[in-house]
């Protein structure tokens, strides 16, 4: 067993452009004062890391890595969440995920898609050259629009979407192999990626490639209706990094898990702020421990109600309860004995 990280911050929800949260000084400083030992940073910023100068230049990532220990904070991961995303898009939404492409290349989907690849590949190689060794990203979807079996699927709609997306991730993940990082898929909806079944479909197609792993994520299961805690004895093996998020889902005689396109505030599935949801966190961190877990805990703060500076606040606190400083011998040693073989089968009646 091994004692859990922590506690870290994904970034994702608090960069923007008043200080503190516009600068890697300012934001590492802020997330040191709130109690975080460690960040978890999204990668489309160059304000905090630029990719391409932190790829080709020693003197930036020591600099880099420098701002951040001197504030006490150590550089957990790096994530491509949207980057992954455009690696595969349907054309539905097309629209609403330019956005998160250059503007050069916004109405060009295999202008988009190519770049987003060549920046998953980069934060692979920086994410070795920082001296990490796992990266978290979104799978995209091709599928998703589908999702509901009505109208009926044509035959082989969903095999062809999932042979797709394993063949543009699978140079990838060889690329990971070659620089000894796991790329974790945050398992999520909207991803075609989004539960156990289908990333059990993803990885007889990447021939269960040793480095596509898994962001676990309970916020997203409660949402589902999975069983949260029996996905970690199903994936134990392959769950590389943790999300640490609340949710909350009760359905009424109006509405369910699909939410009636509503706001997150009126939806019947929510995600909340840590402690203030479902989650049965002491069992997550639990039988994360017992599995032998190696990664940071890290917060991921999404809240329909709580101001996000409070959120974070408390989930350092939230975490640090929960890590389970793991025992170094079972609490009944103090009765232990040797015992020869002719004791021990006396003690059979042998």
């Amino acid at each position: 067993m091994r004692t859990i990280k922590g506690p870290a911050l994904f970034l994702a929800q608090f960069i923007g452009d008043t200080a503190p949260f516009d600068s890697w000084d300012g934001i590492t400083r802020w997330a040191a004062d709130c109690g975080y030992l460690g960040v978890q940073l999204p990668t489309l910023d160059p304000r905090f890391l630029d990719l391409e100068l932190a790829e080709s230049s020693a003197t930036y990532r020591d600099e880099f890595l420098g701002v951040a220990r001197q504030n006490g904070i150590e550089v957990t991961e790096l994530s491509t969440h949207l980057q992954g995303q455009l690696v595969a898009v349907h054309p539905a939404y097309d629209a609403g995920f330019d956005a998160f492409a250059p503007a050069a290349i916004r109405g060009n989907p295999k202008a988009r898609q190519d770049w987003a690849v060549d920046q998953v590949a980069r934060a692979i190689r920086v994410s070795r050259l920082l001296g990490l060794d796992r990266m978290v990203s979104f799978s995209g979807s091709l599928a998703w629009p589908y999702l509901y079996p009505w109208p009926q699927r044509a035959p082989g709609l969903v095999e062809t979407a999932f042979d797709t997306l394993a063949a543009r991730w699978r140079p990838l993940l060889d690329i990971a192999e070659e620089n000894g990082i796991d790329i974790c898929y945050e398992i999520h909806p909207g991803e075609d990626l989004h539960d156990g079944v289908t990333f059990e479909m993803f990885l007889d197609r990447v021939d269960q490639h040793p480095r596509a792993n898994m962001l676990y994520d309970p916020s997203h299961y409660v949402l589902q209706q999975l069983d949260y805690l029996q996905n970690i004895d199903i994936y134990h093996d392959r769950i590389r990094m943790f999300h640490v998020k609340d949710a909350e889902f009760r359905p009424t005689g109006r509405q369910g898990v699909y939410g009636g396109y509503q706001p997150w505030v009126d939806r019947a599935g929510r995600f909340r702020s840590l402690g203030d949801g479902q989650v049965d966190f002491k069992q997550v961190f639990s039988k994360l421990t017992r599995y032998g877990f190696d990664g940071w805990a890290v917060v991921e703060w999404e809240c329909a109600l709580k101001h996000p500076e409070d959120g974070a606040r408390e989930g350092a606190k939230f975490v640090r309860d929960h890590i389970i400083r793991t025992t170094p011998h079972t609490f009944d040693n103090f009765v232990a004995s040797t015992i020869d073989e002719d004791a021990m089968r006396k003690a059979l009646g042998l």
